[in-house]
């Protein structure tokens, strides 16, 4: 329970908090020891500078990137494609939307709607029960790195800014995560008292999704501003410090059966899993010293993107469904 408090506080935009002694298990605490010895420490260089040096030769395929892109791409193209050829199999936009006949809302959306109009249609909270399973399933802010349109722009932007910023051209500013449940706040509050769905007419995730299907306009301008701001001043700052659709849904997948699974012993900490990471802060397990048990799932605001895992060289991060094991 603990560390589902954690991970929610985390998911707040509260900064991990750094262990205590009796925080750690007996096991943790063995392992912790063992990896601080001098023997260890000068292996473990020794197995990481001979994976740098093998990386920075031939540097590792992002296979599950490769795939997600694929996913977030089929995805909505296949919106695209329901709409332009009335193949009926994906109707809708993301915001709200029926998959081969089944309702599907986004819970952020339906929230939107449910406060503005104060009114709960039958349809509407099908959709939400259907979507709720689904993500809850597959957890964490998977609808983020798997689904969301801004998410991948974002992504290309993410790595436009890390080559200007390699050649000091521009420097990332941080910016305070807890900024991003008020946000939540203010636009329920606003969806309460105006009786209008306000995120919905900025929300670059609905704005993109419905440029795909039915046509650009004027809100992509709205969309550009922000990318040019993850560009040239705070690395992707929408997703981690303003959109509130990934507060909800992690939120919801909190407590999933799929979830990043971290393994102490089999760790280099090299770090490079946390220079890749979309959302770091959810790694700083894997600093020496901080894991507190030998098996760590890792938290709420994880997207499941999935770098963490194909960067790792010792297979210290995979995939796990409880019951079932690890998936990769």
């Amino acid at each position: 329970m603990n560390r589902l408090f954690r991970s929610l506080s985390e998911l707040l935009g509260n900064d991990p908090q750094k262990p205590g002694a009796e925080d750690f298990t007996a096991g943790a605490k063995e392992l912790h020891a063992f990896q601080r010895t001098d023997e260890e420490r000068k292996k473990r260089i020794e197995v990481i500078r001979i994976e740098q040096t093998d990386k920075a030769r031939k540097p590792p395929l992002e296979k599950l990137r490769l795939k997600r892109w694929s996913v977030l791409i089929l995805v909505n193209l296949l919106f695209v494609l329901s709409f332009y050829l009335d193949i009926q199999i994906l109707e809708g936009a993301l915001t709200a939307s029926r998959f081969v006949g089944f309702h599907m809302a986004d819970l952020n959306s339906a929230l939107q709607v449910i406060l503005a109009y104060k009114v709960v249609v039958l349809n509407l909270l099908i959709g939400m029960v259907t979507v709720t399973i689904g993500w809850w399933l597959l957890g964490g802010r998977t609808f983020c790195s798997w689904v969301c349109p801004y998410h991948l722009l974002a992504e290309w932007a993410e790595m436009l800014h890390i080559k200007l910023a390699k050649k000091k051209f521009v420097t990332d500013h941080p910016l305070d995560r807890r900024a991003r449940p008020w946000l939540w706040f203010i636009f329920v509050v606003l969806a309460l008292l105006s009786g209008y769905t306000v995120y919905e007419t900025i929300s670059p995730t609905g704005i993109l999704s419905r440029a795909l299907i039915y046509g650009p306009g004027l809100a992509l301008l709205w969309v550009g501003f922000l990318l040019l701001i993850e560009i040239f001043y705070s690395r992707r700052a929408w997703c981690r410090y303003a959109c509130p659709i990934g507060l909800t849904y992690g939120f919801v997948g909190a407590t999933s059966p799929l979830c990043v699974k971290y393994e102490l012993s089999s760790c280099l900490h090299e770090d490079d899993c946390r220079k890749v990471c979309l959302v770091p802060h959810v790694l700083d397990t894997v600093i020496q010293g901080r894991a507190r048990s030998e098996k760590v799932e890792i938290g709420a605001d994880c997207t499941r993107c999935g770098r963490c895992i194909d960067i790792c060289p010792s297979g210290a991060l995979t995939f796990k469904f409880k019951g079932l094991g690890d998936l990769l």
